[in-house]
């Protein structure tokens, strides 16, 4: 099993960010180092056991399709390359391929999130609305069970602890304006599709996901920080998919799986993880990794 890295050092630049994956570092006036850690956050809780290479994956399938996606937006990813940022080899090895140069940019304040399927909190929220965030939804839906169309149901982003908040499109459009918003639905809306499909002739079901966006000082709409991973969205092996259940899943779900046969409150400090645990959810992580990338 690849060696772990829970906290990044990058020696000359200042980090200025460490989220509950990321560490972020500042290059110059017009660039940023984000590392992708392999530590795991579930219920909104940085747990003390990272899952060895999940930083690895995070980070190439952000890559790749930020590459599938750039004939629709714009991304993050500069030109300025690994080594002429972290030039120490021996850090450069330490980090593993879990490190991206972007160009700094202004992140919008909400989440983009879009469902296909009907599952988690939009699950619940159906149960006891017959809405989404909102938004009205035929009756009698089974768990699970996909959509009419996706939907787009955007939340507030959440400080390292606290719980993302869903909210309306209209809510939405009051903190970034309504041609913003509309933009940021159009585009979510159709990577989504677009990655849905090509993942579902892998063998997976994208079941929804959450994209993040930000804006160059012309006003210029970007996509940033990770696209279609199992942090980012709920991956379903098509081959084990049902209604009427939570299906089996490529992320870290197996965690929280674990976490609720616990005595836990669900507050910090997380409890650790044992061993077969971190194994299965390590081999999860690079198994979509895999299928996903594997001769495309």
């Amino acid at each position: 099993m690849a060696q772990a890295l829970y906290e990044s050092r990058v020696t000359g630049l200042s980090r200025i960010s460490q989220g509950k994956v990321r560490d972020i570092y500042a290059v110059d006036d017009e660039h940023l180092l984000i590392v992708t850690t392999d530590r795991l956050s579930a219920f909104d809780v940085v747990l003390p056991d990272p899952i060895p290479g999940k930083g690895e994956v995070l980070t190439r399938l952000s890559e790749f399709w930020f590459g599938r996606t750039a004939g629709i937006v714009r991304n993050h990813m500069a030109a300025l390359k690994l080594e002429e940022v972290v030039t120490d080899a021996a850090e450069r090895e330490e980090l593993g391929g879990r490190a991206m140069v972007c160009r700094r940019l202004k992140p919008l304040p909400i989440e983009a999130v879009v469902r296909g399927y009907l599952i988690g909190s939009g699950w619940k929220d159906y149960r006891a609305t017959g809405q989404v965030c909102g938004i009205a939804l035929p009756p009698r839906l089974e768990q699970a069970q996909q959509l009419p169309e996706p939907i787009f149901t955007p939340a507030t982003k959440a400080a390292v602890g606290d719980h993302d908040e869903n909210i309306s499109f209209d809510q939405a459009a009051e903190l970034v304006g309504q041609e913003l918003a509309a933009r940021v639905r159009e585009l979510s809306i159709r990577i989504y599709l677009e990655g849905a499909a090509y993942a579902a002739e892998r063998g997976i079901i994208i079941a929804d996901t959450k994209f993040e966006f930000g804006l160059d000082d012309s006003g210029e709409l970007y996509l940033i920080d990770e696209v279609l991973t199992p942090d980012s969205s709920r991956f379903w092996p098509a081959a084990e998919y049902a209604t009427g259940i939570s299906p089996p899943s490529f992320d870290k779900q197996y965690v929280r799986d674990y976490l609720e046969t616990l005595d836990w409150d669900k507050k910090a400090p997380g409890p650790h993880l044992p061993a077969q645990v971190i194994k299965v959810t390590s081999e999860k992580y690079r198994q979509a990794l895999e299928l996903l990338t594997s001769s495309a």
